[in-house]
């Protein structure tokens, strides 16, 4: 999950991590904006996503009346996808060169990766491309280890940038650790004229299984449902839910992230658009259809939505038992009235296509998966 910039600021200001002075605002409180100094201030788009300076979803503003208009025109749209969350306006900062600096979770090296390179901002890519180098080493993820890769790092830079960069790597890795960050980003990092530093835009991307030990990333997640929308449902119902296309085909009620994620791989291939992606985790429905109702739920909301694909490998869960808890579930939710395709493979598929045929559903049951897709693409383009 990667938080909004402004949320992402607010939490780290509490361990001492400068940050551009800056408040959050939207479009309902344009007529009484609570701006911070006299500006000038830099009025950005809150989004989960990274790009929105190259998107126009960043602007300066001289007066209020500049932070106003420039509210009004971006407060109704959307940035790669993503609906604009409101702004964080903050003041315009004044430095002497732009850094980059960034941790991260590497999985295949096992470790925290650290970059830096002298020379951040929106074109830090074509900086690489151009042979400006991009500094990088694993580190354990360990407070010392992390502190002492960055400064690694930092000592390769000119001495004029020695000092506020040590500061700011040792101030960044504890955060990353405390906030069970997988990502944080600095870029660009401003290094000011009299040697310190202030982090000028920030990417948090934390893990959501941690949020049950994080109360202040939790309490930032509450207090913005829209904003954080899939892992307000992870939070609530405990299983993985993420809406990948408004006007998706095909709504897919599955287990198991990897084998959901190559569904929606091989639907994408045949031409549908998935509306969804889900791990239903079959094997903590115990024998309560809540978790199936909830993700039938979501469904309604999808208009283009002309077919159901169910993939159920049951490990755990007796088959029989999960296609009462589905019919029970469609009887719950009774808008949903497109076809259902169910691909079941586990303990007792005979009993459970015999419950479900008996129930008179248009629900074509299958065991093989090539077939089960081959269905599914066929319903979604009826309504294509």
């Amino acid at each position: 999950m990667l938080l909004l910039e402004h949320d992402a600021k607010e939490l780290v200001r509490s361990m001492g991590i400068p940050i551009p002075a800056g408040v959050f605002a939207d479009s309902g409180s344009i007529e009484s904006l609570p701006l911070e100094g006299e500006g000038p201030w830099v009025v950005k788009a809150q989004v989960g996503v990274g790009g929105r300076g190259k998107a126009g979803g960043i602007g300066f503003a001289s007066s209020s009346a500049d932070v106003a208009d420039f509210i009004r025109k971006h407060a109704d749209t959307s940035i790669k996808g993503h609906k604009v969350a409101g702004f964080r306006i903050e003041s315009k900062v004044d430095f002497v060169q732009e850094v980059y600096l960034s941790f991260m979770v590497d999985a295949a090296e096992r470790g925290i990766r650290v970059m830096l390179s002298a020379q951040g901002g929106v074109d830090i890519e074509a900086h690489a491309q151009h042979g400006n180098a991009m500094l990088s080493a694993v580190a354990a993820p360990e407070e010392a280890a992390l502190v002492a890769a960055g400064r690694q790092l930092v000592e390769q830079l000119p001495p004029s940038l020695q000092r506020p960069l040590g500061d700011a790597v040792e101030k960044l890795a504890r955060a990353f650790l405390q906030f069970d960050a997988s990502l944080l980003e600095v870029n660009p990092l401003f290094v000011l004229p009299d040697g310190g530093w202030v982090a000028g835009d920030m990417k948090l991307g934390v893990d959501e299984n941690a949020l049950p030990r994080q109360p202040a990333l939790e309490a930032v997640v509450r207090s913005r449902p829209a904003a954080y929308r899939e892992s307000n449902f992870k939070l609530d119902h405990d299983f993985d839910y993420v809406q990948i296309d408004a006007h998706g085909q095909v709504g897919l009620l599955t287990t198991g992230a990897g084998l959901s994620m190559m569904l929606i791989d091989e639907m994408l291939q045949a031409g549908r658009r998935p509306y969804n992606f889900c791990d239903v985790r079959t094997g903590q429905l115990r024998g309560s259809p809540t978790r199936l109702i909830e993700v039938l739920k979501q469904f309604t909301q999808g208009p283009d939505i002309a077919v159901v694909l169910v993939n159920v490998f049951a490990g755990i869960t007796d088959l029989g038992e999960f296609a009462q808890l589905l019919l029970d579930a469609l009887d719950a939710v009774p808008e949903i009235k497109v076809p259902v395709v169910a691909r079941l493979i586990g303990n007792n598929f005979a009993a459970a296509k015999q419950l479900i045929e008996q129930s008179g559903r248009p629900i074509d049951v299958e065991l093989d998966l090539d077939e089960a897709l081959r269905k599914a693409v066929e319903q979604a383009g009826v309504k294509a």
